[in-house]
């Protein structure tokens, strides 16, 4: 080989080397996990206090409840203490997702940070849609009391009652004071609830909400909610379900586990996969509410 041969073949080399650089595992794996943090609807709603360090499906997370505690009037008798027993609850990571896809040599030549960006926009997408519909499928653990309606007997929606069923799902998180100073209710709702929601008089829309701390994605407010829609809380025999709460209802915990590169041996192409561990528990049922409705 001649010397300006070897040069153009390093040349090459190094040119390959930098499309190949934009599929380093670790480059998708922190460009994924950032783009997992934005936007997503119910990720906006739960809260990832004891999300820890999540290595394998079933991994478990300890949450420690804090005991009631009492308050007595003080007399002439001395004073008792209460036994104060705090309640431990499991959250096991028990959801185990994966992608897996091949990216031919071709792309590699002309790979870019475009392209890069597009399969990961779509992986996070794919992610969302069955994160959110776990998330969602929580409303069955909503207590009796803070439910709007029901499955045998789901109320009659319209434009000019939405507003008050939104009020009595409202006041169902009041009534068990899971709404309290700091503390922001939302709702999630379909398409289709949404549909008679923007013909209330009633529904305050975002752009006329002047309160900066709107949920992003949210449409605007009502009865004190955040509003928020998701095409995830699907209709059931043309029962439709509300979900409210706030986000001390349900903890969440999530970690993409591993993005890695494999050559695949039965054509010029490299194989891409990834490990999405994820878990969640209600571990404050009060703090949930949800209506059942029918659309007229």
């Amino acid at each position: 080989m001649t010397e300006s041969s070897t040069g153009e073949t390093t040349q090459q080399t190094t040119a390959s080397q930098k499309g190949y650089d934009v599929f380093v595992p670790e480059i998708w794996s922190q460009k994924l996990n950032a783009l997992l943090e934005k936007e997503c609807v119910m990720l906006q709603c739960v809260n990832r206090n004891y999300e820890g360090e999540i290595a394998n499906q079933g991994d478990t997370v300890k949450i420690i409840t804090p005991a009631k505690v009492t308050i007595s009037t003080l007399g002439s008798s001395s004073i008792t203490y209460d036994e104060l027993e705090p309640e431990s609850q499991d959250l096991v990571i028990d959801q185990k997702k994966f992608f897996a896809f091949k990216i031919n040599d071709i792309a590699h030549v002309q790979a870019n940070t475009d392209i890069m960006i597009a399969h990961l926009a779509n992986a996070k997408k794919a992610i969302e849609e069955v994160q959110d519909t776990y998330l969602l499928s929580m409303h069955s653990n909503v207590e009796k009391a803070n439910t709007v309606g029901s499955d045998e007997s789901p109320i009659a929606l319209s434009k000019t009652t939405i507003y008050e069923q939104f009020v009595k799902l409202a006041l169902c998180l009041k009534n068990s004071d899971a709404v309290h100073a700091g503390i922001r209710p939302w709702v999630v709702i379909n398409p289709t609830i949404e549909s008679y929601l923007l013909q209330s008089s009633e529904f305050i829309s975002a752009h006329n909400v002047a309160d900066k701390t709107l949920r992003e994605g949210a449409i605007g407010r009502i009865a004190g909610m955040d509003v928020l829609v998701s095409t995830n809380l699907t209709a059931t025999d043309n029962k439709y379900y509300v979900m409210a709460g706030t986000n001390e209802a349900i903890t969440f915990a999530s970690q993409l586990a591993r993005i890695e590169t494999l050559r695949d041996k039965d054509s010029f192409s490299d194989l891409v996969r990834g490990l999405y561990l994820y878990g969640a528990k209600t571990v404050q049922p009060k703090a949930l509410a949800k209506a059942v409705f029918n659309a007229i």
